[in-house]
Parts: structure tokens; sequence; C-alpha cells
């Protein structure tokens, strides 16, 4: 994955937190991810107390803030939190394309860059819950250190493109939001053909999506796409991403043993068949997991 070094990133779309002390003590409901409370439920982690999380990676918390050190594509090619504010960039530039072409209003999402901890319309939060997304404020939430983890805890291949699947699939929930999906899942929300699952299922399938556009979006303010590349190694790169937080794998590395009827996010190979059923098509249409 290579950015336009000329590129202009809009820094706005993210919100800094990393060092600003925003912490909680409580947690809501509602919050939907990648893996969520999985981590918690399976590497007995405590993902409100702080305990359990890894120190901090100084390649993945680079001191700064993304308003004064992510301008162009060129800073995203270096840096990791500013990938974060071109991959964030890109998604929305496509999903508002998409949005515009169907009649439709789509809602920016800001994305909170955070460390250990913050608070959120769902709650508080540690970084033992993993990347999620709040419906009740719209807004994705991501420790940068969970890029890491996906190698060294979950297995990935990791990279710079497994780091945008992550993103991808955030914004995926907030295209679910917008849409009303979100209100399918009610009490629904464990079981391998739980609604829950699903939900997670059509996220990956969107992130696929974005993929598949990744190159041709232009972006709003330039014109021109904000990725100049995408390589079959870094959807290889995605699928690993995407497989390495199915049910079932981490069930079966946490307990020994896999009980699809406490899944919540899919298994392995669902995930990976959706991203790739949205890359492939590139339509959202092709996303219906509900049908």
């Amino acid at each position: 994955m290579d950015f336009d070094d000329n590129a202009q990133l809009d820094s706005s779309q993210v919100d800094d937190r990393r060092g600003s002390g925003r912490g909680g003590l409580a947690v809501g409901g509602g919050a939907v991810g990648i893996v969520g409370l999985l981590i918690a439920l399976f590497f007995g982690v405590d993902p409100f107390s702080g305990d359990g999380t890894a120190p901090p990676d100084p390649a993945t918390s680079a001191a700064g803030d993304v308003r004064t050190d992510c301008r162009s594509g060129a800073d995203a090619d270096e840096r990791t939190d500013c990938r974060v504010v071109g991959v964030v960039n890109s998604v929305q530039d496509y999903w508002a394309a998409e949005f515009q072409e169907q009649d439709r209003a789509y809602r920016p999402a800001k994305t909170v860059l955070f460390t250990s901890r913050t608070t959120s319309g769902c709650g508080a939060a540690t970084s033992g819950v993993g990347p999620f997304y709040c419906p009740a404020d719209q807004q994705v939430y991501l420790d940068t250190d969970f890029f890491r983890d996906l190698s060294s805890r979950f297995g990935a291949n990791g990279g710079p493109f497994a780091e945008a699947y992550v993103i991808a699939h955030e914004y995926g929930h907030h295209v679910q939001d917008l849409l009303g999906t979100t209100d399918r899942v009610g009490g629904d929300r464990q079981g391998a053909d739980s609604a829950s699952v699903k939900l997670e299922l059509q996220a990956d399938c969107y992130a696929g999506v974005w993929a598949h556009h990744a190159e041709s979006t232009p972006d709003e303010r330039t014109g021109r796409p904000l990725l100049d590349t995408v390589t079959r190694a870094d959807i290889d790169d995605a699928l690993s991403a995407a497989a390495a937080v199915g049910d079932d794998r981490i069930q079966q590395g946490s307990q020994g043993r896999i009980d699809p009827d406490t899944w919540t996010h899919g298994s392995s190979a669902e995930r990976e068949r959706w991203f790739t059923t949205g890359h492939r098509s590139g339509d959202p249409a092709a996303c219906n997991t509900f049908g």
C-alpha cells in the first residue's frame, strides 16, 4: 500500500487524544468492533481497568499530534498515526461518493486515537476492548497498539493494509448505523447464525468493497486518489487479519475448544469469505449477510 506523496491529508477527521488523560471508570453498551470484548473474554483481560494491555510501542505511538504532523501522503507512508488519517480520509471519500450515487447523505465520523483508556458515548473503555465503533456518538475508537497485537497476539501477517482493514471494518459499522442496519441486532447477540455475527461479517464485506475502490476513489480535496497502489500482498495481509480475529481461532487459542453458540463475530473462514466478496465485487449490495 502506497499513498500519493503529494496528497493532502485531512487531519480534522481524527481526534488525537493520546496522552490527554481523558479516561473513565464505567462502561456502557452498544459498541461494535472488529474484536470488541472477545479479547477480554478469551484472553482474561479486564478492558475497563487497563490491566493486561501492552506497554506503548514507539513505532505506533509516536509523540506529537496528527493535526500538525500528518499533512501529506508522504507522512502517511512514514508514520502509523498519519496512515490512520490517510485511510480514514480514503474510506470516507469512498462512502461519501457511494451515498451520493444512491441519493443519500453520508455523515462523516471521526476516529479517536487514544492510549490505554478513553471515554466515549458508549461509556469508558481501555485498549483491552480493541477497536470499536460507538453508535451513540458515531465515532471510531482506536489505540494503534492494537495493530501490533494483530501479529503478536492473534498471529496475523500484519502490515499497513491489515491496519487499513481494521479501520475500514469499523467504518463499515458507521455505514450500517447510517442505513439503520445496526438496529437489526436487537437482543440477538450470540451464536453462529446471530444478527451480531451477520452485522460483523457485513462490516468485513464493506471493508472489502472499499479495498476494491481504494486506488480509484478521488480525494475530494484534490480530485486524485489518495492511494497509488494496493497490491495482492496487501489484500493477503487484510485476509490474514480478518481470519486472525475469527471467533473460532480466538476460542481455540484461548480455551482450547470452539463453541459456536457464543460467537459474536463469525468464523475465520466466514470473515475471509465476506471480505473477499466485497473486494471482488466492489458492490455494497453484494454484502447482504442478512439475506
